[in-house]
């Protein structure tokens, strides 16, 4: 199973899903979902009291499929991956009704809205934009960003399918190779560009100005085209293609800044860039008056 790790959100808590594609089911980490039900905010208390509930299924003979969950590695508080128990919308159902929690029936109505959502994604593609558009026009970003974003996620996408025709491995090796396509057009790797705006565990194209977007988007492109002609076979073939893809976008960085005479990569963030954005209106509202 090569599952998709996300974040789902139920009344603003945090909830660590993965998507099987094969199954074209969800998996849920039962700790998270304890943790709200509970009104834990201390997972370890919901670690502590999902061990319980576990042994108490155990000794009234509950199902064993639901005692014995799966587990998938997914990201912790600290950032590092550990196994936690995951289960299945059925799974998850069966432990919520051992979970007596007002919660209850709302979170079984999220639930399937959440699995609905996602298998009309997998049917219509489509849907995941828009509802991808809905998303960051909530979180204040111009219909213009917005524009650029999703053309870069489909550019990326492009670039990972490529990699993965190559053999190029998930995780270390796509970073890696994402590393040095941002040190040949920006001159920083992807946690050194971070630590420059400020960021933690934040999306750093979710950071980028439209003319970092743009540049970023055109060193990957260009990376997927010369992957295609060149078609490397080893990690370090691909290196040398990423860096030379990345090298035709830190080209044009170049050529920008010489021109503008202004730096393209900027320190600002998605706060500080959302801030600009709304003065830039306020202004404009105050000129019209």
């Amino acid at each position: 199973m090569e599952p998709n790790d996300k974040i789902q959100l139920f009344e603003n808590q945090r909830i660590r899903t993965a998507w099987d594609e094969e199954k074209e089911e969800w998996y849920f980490s039962v700790v998270d979902v304890v943790a709200i039900l509970t009104d834990q905010p201390d997972t370890r208390h919901a670690s502590t009291y999902w061990a319980v509930l576990k042994k108490r299924l155990n000794n009234e003979g509950a199902d064993q499929l639901l005692i014995n969950c799966k587990q998938l590695k997914m990201t912790a508080s600290d950032g590092k991956k550990r196994l936690t128990d995951v289960a299945d919308t059925e799974q998850l159902l069966r432990i919520i009704q051992s979970i007596p929690s007002p919660k209850a029936e709302p979170f079984k109505l999220w639930l399937a809205q959440v699995g609905r959502e996602r298998i009309e994604e997998t049917i219509d593609p489509e849907l995941t934009i828009e509802r991808a558009l809905e998303t960051y026009l909530k979180k204040g970003y111009t219909r213009e960003w917005i524009n650029q974003r999703l053309q870069a996620i489909q550019v990326r996408k492009e670039l990972t399918d490529e990699w993965d025709a190559r053999g190029v491995q998930k995780g270390v090796e796509y970073a890696i190779l994402t590393d040095e396509i941002s040190r040949a057009w920006s001159g920083m790797s992807t946690r050194q560009y971070k630590n420059l705006k400020g960021l933690k565990k934040e999306n750093l194209r979710d950071n980028m100005t439209t003319l970092e977007l743009v540049l970023n988007m055109l060193a990957e492109a260009t990376t997927t085209e010369i992957s295609k002609q060149k078609a490397p076979a080893t990690l370090s073939e691909n290196i040398d293609v990423a860096r030379a893809g990345g090298k035709v976008a830190g080209d044009a960085r170049k050529a920008i800044e010489t021109q503008t005479g202004v730096p393209v990569i900027t320190s600002k963030n998605a706060t500080q860039l959302s801030e600009v954005v709304t003065n830039l209106l306020e202004d404009a509202g105050n000129k019209e008056k």
